[in-house]
């Protein structure tokens, strides 16, 4: 059942628990993750970037979604853009079928960014579509970062405020310590909650955790045994993921997770058998290790058995 962003997390957002938002660049990976939430009995939101809908063609991507959607018509699930960068790329994902659009502005002055929003937030909501944005810069924060510094970084509760009031955008991704990416945190890793408590208090819609993929120690080791390397990566550790759904978070982002687990098991066929060539033969265990990690996921993020 293909639904809005916002009729999904309000849900949420009322009854206190994240919903993943899960990407997708190919078949594979999103019928993974209709499979999960099928065994899971979760809402799910699948996501697309600009890069992933110039791979796939926007017309592909929707099309594939609405087939699924149609395939398992008990699931909740939305279309959602990630990190749109203009007016233009929002709007061509709401003609093309997104039911949930975001409008990353964050890298632009504060001014700047709530006037773009609230211009995507108009189209979007004459059609029917919710809109999330985004405030602060996603870069992981160490214990030795000055006050200052983390001030530059993260979001300004008071902007928040603010920001949604004037723009009436459905949901907000609050920079509270998180980056993108396998590479997070060169220390232990570390967020900022009581910022985030602040941010729910003065908004009172659901947020966004970006960059909130956990790289779980099981996942890491098939990585590294087909021969992978992570470079020490750190991910966000799963107590950390509870603690911010307590705090506010709703919407969940995960991609990483997905792309490590998908290619060790690509990569474990490929080195157990040189002639191999049946794509069947990669991408099957590669489906079946994502359905693992996700359904454990929206055990931990509080959507199973949700619908």
């Amino acid at each position: 059942m293909l639904i809005t962003g916002s009729e999904i997390l309000l849900k949420a957002h009322k009854e206190g628990y994240g919903v993943g938002a899960f990407n997708f660049v190919n078949f594979e990976m999103l019928n993974a993750i209709f499979i999960a939430a099928n065994q899971a009995n979760s809402p799910i939101i699948v996501q697309a970037s600009e890069g992933a809908i110039k791979y796939m063609g926007i017309d592909m991507a929707v099309g594939m979604v609405h087939i699924l959607s149609k395939r398992y018509p008990h699931i909740p699930v939305a279309l959602h853009l990630d990190h749109g960068t203009s007016f233009q790329s929002c709007k061509n994902a709401i003609d093309a079928g997104f039911t949930s659009v975001m409008i990353d502005a964050s890298h632009h002055p504060f001014n700047e960014n709530l006037a773009l929003t609230q211009e995507v937030v108009e189209y979007a909501h004459s059609k029917g579509v919710s809109v999330e944005a985004e405030l602060g810069r996603l870069m992981g924060i160490e214990d030795n970062i000055s006050v200052s510094e983390k001030d530059a970084v993260l979001i300004n509760p008071d902007e928040a405020e603010e920001f949604v009031k004037t723009t009436k955008v459905d949901y907000l991704a609050p920079a509270i310590g998180t980056s993108h990416g396998a590479f997070k945190f060169k220390g232990e890793p570390k967020l900022d909650f009581e910022r985030l408590q602040e941010v729910k208090r003065r908004t009172n819609i659901p947020l966004v955790l970006h960059g909130a993929s956990a790289i779980p120690e099981y996942v890491r080791e098939a990585f590294l045994a087909s021969g992978g390397d992570l470079k020490g990566s750190k991910g966000v550790p799963f107590d950390f993921l509870k603690e911010a759904i307590k705090g506010g978070i709703n919407k969940v982002n995960i991609d990483t997770d997905l792309r490590i687990a998908f290619i060790a098991q690509v990569r474990k066929v490929a080195n157990a058998d040189n002639t191999q060539f049946d794509l069947r033969k990669f991408f099957t265990p590669a489906m079946e290790s994502v359905v693992q990690v996700m359904v454990e996921r929206m055990g931990i993020l509080g959507s199973a058995q949700k619908i």
